[in-house]
């Protein structure tokens, strides 16, 4: 009689990014998820895109003054990115 293993739907969801090469944009909707619970609606609203190449997530952004305000705290966030999700995920921030 064969075990059956029980699945957690991220688990699963993991296992089908990591098969078909999704990991890099999974990680970056985690991290649009995190920014939506950690910066303020109207912040967030801002955020156009956020994507994840080579371990260099690019978070593009609409306002300029945000722009420019999240420029000034990346290595706030990179670090912040880091402890979230672990230090070997991300290399850099690019704010465009």
């Amino acid at each position: 009689m064969k075990k059956k293993r029980e699945y957690q739907s991220s688990e699963l969801v993991k296992s089908f990014a990591k098969l078909y090469g999704f990991e890099d944009k999974l990680l970056a909707l985690q991290v649009k998820d995190f920014l939506k619970n950690y910066l303020d609606e109207a912040f967030f609203k801002e955020i156009e895109s956020v994507n994840l190449n080579e371990k260099i997530l690019e978070i593009r952004i609409k306002s300029p003054l945000f722009r420019n305000d999240f420029r000034m705290k990346k290595s706030f966030f990179l670090k912040k990115f880091q402890e979230e999700f672990g230090a070997d995920q991300f290399m850099d921030v690019y704010v465009l």
